[in-house]
């Protein structure tokens, strides 16, 4: 006998039944139609006739996400748990153990205790692996695991870990936790100061803007802004921060639709702060969204020198659309550009390469902008420093370290094994990383580059064109000099490598708080920042 069709499925076709039957579609929807109704149809009879039990919502689910995967990595269905996890991160508040956790298949990692919490108060350390949360083995929970840790503020649950090998169970009280925007400022030296910007949520501009004037009392006539790391957030947010030092109706940012409504100019709004306060915006490669906002603006006003790597080139502007049942979609409607008119977005998800990966504009076909002074700017995605520092970008092998987390998982052992009580005189000896090298072979780390990819395809087309002997030899010359490369990688990166994992380690003994302490004394960018910003003349001549 065929079973019944779920509730909530028939509830989906009555509503999509009713949709069509009240609205008067125009000929360029009915292909919309025709799918919609060829996909539930599809839908019902699978359900309804296929040989083992299904699981209508959870096919629904790999639908939806397949489908959008066809698009950019930004277009997304939010359930009910997302929406309110999105909720939380834009509005700053969060309550749960106070701490930074990555979901992983049948764990979950402590990133980093927040300095005075919940989990910090209960002994959990970067690098302990949670294993059960209350009755609740990970491994086993399907949904994201990382929702278990959250509840009510005064509420208990037992987190079982796994730390060195040995298991422990500590009970923790759920706490608020207030998710600050701005985590740092302070004065670099007697005239200048520094504001770490992480996050564009609702409290970006008051908390930047707080920190600025407390900066000025102190004595501060320069300022650095740290955008590094920051993937961005709120719009309106990324416009207040840009007014603080720009005037009233200058315009910050354009967004482009090919539906017109969604064609919009947002300018400043308010009196400036400070319009004079000499500026230099920190970014790199993680800088991202309304980051790129910021730093594009006061490019192109020249009210800023930016200093560091290439932003992400996040370009592409989301709106939430509210769905039934209390999920939503977040779906890309247009794309940034920055006042000389640059386009922000750097890869093209609609014209993707033979694997399936977006392309991006190669340099030589790069647009030149002007900024209002007018200097020379250029799009192709993100936005290009002033003054760019080699440290800050992220070389191929150093990318493939931190994806699978090896620098992490290494200052998790260095702190096992090692005590830092000098915040400012810490420094990675080279027998340390000489250790971490070591460690890296331990992991059987390796990394395939693009050219041994590309490498590979030549000579699969060699074999089928049955020219193996005439290049045979060449093929090997290059062989040998891409394994001479990435034996020699790790050395070569050896400053950047050192860099971050000083930066990790720090923060095991320091939390982030001394991290920042850290980077006003020790950091790259901010000596470049610095130098740029007491030489007045080198300061004013890069932005004339």
């Amino acid at each position: 006998m065929k079973k019944r069709l779920p509730k909530n499925i028939t509830l989906l076709i009555l509503a999509i039944a009713i949709f069509f039957s009240t609205t008067a579609f125009k000929n360029d929807f009915f292909e919309i139609a025709k799918q919609i109704e060829i996909f539930t149809t599809m839908f019902k009879e699978l359900n309804m006739n296929y040989v083992d039990e299904t699981n209508p919502g959870e096919l629904m689910d790999t639908a939806i996400k397949s489908m959008l995967d066809d698009l950019d990595p930004y277009t997304r269905f939010y359930n009910e748990q997302d929406v309110e996890a999105s909720r939380i991160n834009n509005a700053g508040d969060y309550t749960g153990i106070g701490a930074k956790v990555l979901t992983l298949k049948d764990k979950l990692v402590i990133v980093e205790p927040y300095k005075n919490y919940a989990a910090d108060k209960a002994g959990l350390k970067a690098g302990d692996e949670i294993i059960k949360v209350d009755n609740v083995v990970v491994a086993d929970f399907k949904d994201d695991a990382g929702n278990l840790l959250q509840g009510a503020a005064g509420t208990e649950v037992n987190v079982t870990f796994k730390r060195q090998e040995k298991t422990n169970t500590v009970k923790i009280i759920r706490e608020s936790l207030d998710i600050k925007a701005v985590p740092h400022y302070s004065m670099v030296d007697e005239t200048t100061g520094y504001i770490v910007l992480r996050k564009f949520n609702e409290k970006a501009s008051a908390e930047t803007l707080g920190a600025l004037r407390a900066l000025k009392n102190q004595g501060a006539t320069k300022l650095i802004l740290d955008l590094r790391g920051n993937p961005g957030g709120l719009l309106n947010e990324a416009v207040n921060v840009t007014n603080i030092f720009v005037p009233k109706n200058q315009l910050v940012v354009t967004t482009k639709s090919k539906v017109k409504k969604y064609n919009k100019t947002y300018y400043t709004k308010r009196d400036a702060i400070d319009t004079e306060i000499p500026l230099v915006v920190l970014i790199d490669g993680s800088s991202a969204s309304a980051s790129e906002i910021v730093s594009g603006a006061l490019q192109d006003m020249d009210r800023a020198v930016i200093v560091g790597a290439r932003s992400f080139g996040k370009g592409l502007v989301q709106r939430p659309k509210p769905l039934t049942y209390g999920t939503q979609m977040k779906i890309t409607i247009s794309r940034y550009y920055t006042p000389s008119g640059r386009c922000i977005q750097a890869l093209d998800y609609w014209n993707r390469d033979e694997n399936g990966k977006a392309t991006r504009v190669k340099k030589e076909n790069y647009n030149a902008f002007k900024t209002r002074n007018g200097r020379d700017v250029f799009d192709g995605g993100g936005v290009q420093p002033d003054i760019e520092v080699a440290l800050s970008k992220q070389t191929p092998i150093t990318k493939a370290i931190l994806n699978e987390n090896l620098v992490f998982n290494y200052a998790t052992q260095y702190s096992y094994n090692n005590k830092v009580n000098d915040l400012n005189g810490f420094k990675l000896s080279d027998t340390d990383f000489n250790k971490f090298k070591t460690y890296l072979k331990s992991t059987g780390f390796n990394f395939e580059t693009k050219t041994e990819k590309s490498l590979e395809n030549v000579i699969n087309i060699a074999k089928e064109e049955e020219l193996s002997g005439v290049i045979n030899s060449e093929l090997k010359d290059i062989t040998t000099a891409l394994q001479s490369y990435k034996t020699n990688s790790i050395n070569i990166n050896k400053a950047q490598l050192k860099s971050l994992l000083t930066d990790e380690i720090i923060k095991r003994f320091f939390y982030s708080e001394g991290l920042y302490t850290y980077y006003t004394k020790n950091n790259t960018e901010i000596k470049k920042a610095l130098s740029v910003l007491n030489n007045p003349s080198q300061y004013t001549s890069i932005l004339r």
